[in-house]
């Protein structure tokens, strides 16, 4: 199935991602400008899951926030509190959210439209007051500190430039995993389930469990993506993630475009700068964003990286019509 999509325009890519994350480092030196893209890759992590389930399955989530604040504070917790290895935490981490993704996503994902928004809104809004209020095992408003950094062997990751490298190693892999997902059976199903839900059960995809699965998947994506947060920082706070993050998570998803696993890149490179490039306007931040999500749904609904394609594709098309009808 890999090797399938690696012989299309994916691999011509996902090349080109490879190069570029290789060569970063090496033209641009700054910390600042390194830790500035290991957030967005980060940010990557979650919205590539959180596109599939939106994008593909055409099911919106407004909790991610709390699944990547569930693999951060677990990863944490188990590793200071209890002595766990930092990566078997992280495996732990990555367990419970999966399965906490499971109970709560069977009975949520049969509701619909704005009923399943507001469900897991509320889902992220529970998390966040647990996080809060039960400080005595999560710190409570004044956050976790001394999260300890990953080490392989004597490699300890304690550094922008190394952390680098191991945030876009795994955001590349879960790039290619999404990849080969939605080229495979099981995405056809997932865009027929976006499509129209009661055509999809009359072709025989068994909608509800292709609901659950990438439900569950998403939130995997969105938990591993906490725990190198916290291993990365060594410091998290209840902040980081409130259902403010999980609307700017939804904001990635949309301006990159929904169904776009390359929009993905697009939309998170685009909005997590925002915050740096608009701390002079901090106390207008929010109409921003709140202006480029209206701008993008009136003149760009299906995102920018889409409507780039759609159009692209178009010209085409129609250049290759005149073509035939010259030649006849």
């Amino acid at each position: 199935m890999v090797q399938g999509f690696l012989k299309g325009k994916s691999s011509f890519g996902l090349s080109i991602l490879a190069l570029m994350v290789l060569l970063f480092p090496w033209v641009i030196s700054n910390p600042y400008y390194l830790n500035v893209v290991n957030i967005i890759g980060l940010n990557t992590l979650v919205v590539v899951g959180l596109n599939l389930l939106i994008g593909y399955a055409g099911q919106i989530s407004l909790g991610h926030a709390a699944f990547y604040g569930l693999g951060a504070y677990l990863s944490g917790i188990l590793t200071v509190s209890y002595g766990v290895s930092p990566w078997l935490a992280m495996i732990l981490a990555l367990a419970v959210t999966g399965l906490l993704a499971l109970i709560i996503g069977i009975p949520t994902l049969k509701l619909h439209g704005h009923y399943l928004v507001m469900a897991t809104l509320g889902f992220n809004i529970i998390i966040n007051i647990v996080i809060i209020q039960w400080d005595k095992v999560t710190g409570g408003p004044s956050g976790f500190p001394g999260i300890p950094n990953l080490k392989i062997g004597s490699l300890v990751f304690d550094s922008d430039w190394k952390m680098y490298y191991l945030i876009w190693f795994f955001t590349f892999i879960g790039i290619v995993l999404a990849l080969n997902l939605v080229h495979s059976r099981v995405g056809r199903g997932l865009r027929a389930l976006h499509g129209s839900e009661v055509a999809a059960c009359a072709l025989g995809v068994k909608t509800e469990v292709y609901k659950v699965k990438v439900f569950v998947l998403s939130a995997l994506y969105a938990s591993l993506a906490g725990s190198l947060y916290a291993h990365y920082l060594t410091f998290i706070s209840p902040k980081t993630f409130d259902i403010f993050f999980s609307v700017e998570l939804v904001t990635m998803v949309i301006v990159g475009g929904m169904g776009s696993i390359w929009g993905t890149l697009f939309g998170t490179f685009f909005i997590t700068p925002l915050p740096n490039i608009l701390h002079f306007f901090d106390e207008y931040k929010d109409i921003f964003y709140g202006l480029i999500l209206v701008l993008i749904l009136i003149f760009l609904p299906e995102g920018v990286v889409v409507a780039l394609r759609n159009r692209y594709l178009s010209r085409r098309q129609g250049i290759s019509q005149t073509s035939f009808h010259g030649e006849s």
